[in-house]
């Protein structure tokens, strides 16, 4: 039985899966100012951050209509299993679960019958990654749809992201994070370790400087995880490969995993702003 994975454009992929028929991305907008883009593969992250950094304005992202999802959803394909960012996070999840709807009021005609399964991440970036790759995973194991559905439900109650962000401004504007401490806020040297829970971003801790932060986070991960399990990390970055190759190379260090490095497009350059770095495990 044949499958497409559907995912919004905060998911990262490895190159070689752009091209490839089994996963569609569906854009979001990004928003400075009057200035709008659909985060697509014209995506250019030098342009957009030098207008992050010019504009008095905030960045923002708005997610895709359900026509969107239902151009995603129009192929050959009898099983769709889509990824979104968390629901607590955006409008995603809601827009594809109403495009399956309106998938089966208005396309099943034409393009036949589909199962759809679509994953709420609770998490965003190589979180969704994450799911996105274990999905394919367990279609080409040749597992049905029906077996794959709890599955995969339970692997995305299993991942974990953590990261930290050089700059903060872009998720406090936005509403994204609540709670932090306000010296965290306003002092440029205080980086906050980052954590997601159900959905809802904390913090965990704090440092002074990005690469103490980046070492705790680094602690914190190999405390937590490494020390019993040896699945996949995948680190997502925002225009800073040399700090993500020295975080993948200190989880190198500590565990036999392996680990997976994916530049940032638009929603999570968006979000987590230049120099930031995402780990999921």
């Amino acid at each position: 039985m044949s499958y497409r994975i559907v995912a919004d454009s905060c998911c990262e992929l490895p190159d070689e899966l752009y091209s490839d028929p089994r996963f569609v991305r569906v854009p979001l907008e990004l928003e400075i100012g009057d200035y709008r883009i659909k985060d697509d593969d014209d995506f250019d992250q030098a342009d957009f951050l030098k207008r992050v950094a010019s504009s008095e304005a905030c960045a923002r992202s708005s997610c895709p209509a359900p026509e969107a999802y239902m151009d995603a959803y129009s192929c050959d394909a009898e099983d769709i299993y889509v990824v979104t960012l968390g629901s607590k996070l955006s409008g995603c999840f809601n827009a594809a679960t109403l495009a399956a709807q309106l998938y089966e009021e208005e396309l099943e005609d034409e393009f036949g019958p589909k199962n759809f399964h679509i994953v709420d991440s609770q998490t965003a970036a190589c979180g969704e990654t994450q799911i996105a790759l274990k999905l394919m995973e367990y279609a080409e194991s040749g597992l049905s749809f029906d077996e794959i559905c709890p599955k995969i439900d339970a692997f995305r109650d299993s991942v974990k992201t953590y990261f930290v962000i050089d700059n903060l401004n872009t998720f406090i504007k936005n509403g994204r994070i609540k709670g932090i401490k306000a010296a965290v806020a306003t002092t440029l040297s205080i980086k906050p370790i980052l954590t997601g829970v159900d959905g809802v971003i904390e913090q965990l801790g704090q440092a002074i400087g990005i690469k103490k932060a980046l070492r705790q986070m680094i602690d914190i991960i190999h405390t937590r995880h490494l020390n019993n399990e040896k699945r996949q990390i995948i680190i997502t970055y925002c225009n800073c490969p040399e700090r993500a190759a020295e975080v993948a190379e200190a989880l190198s260090d500590i565990t036999e995993a392996p680990v997976m490095l994916l530049p940032a497009r638009g929603v999570s350059t968006t979000y987590a702003n230049d120099g930031g770095v995402i780990v999921t495990i």
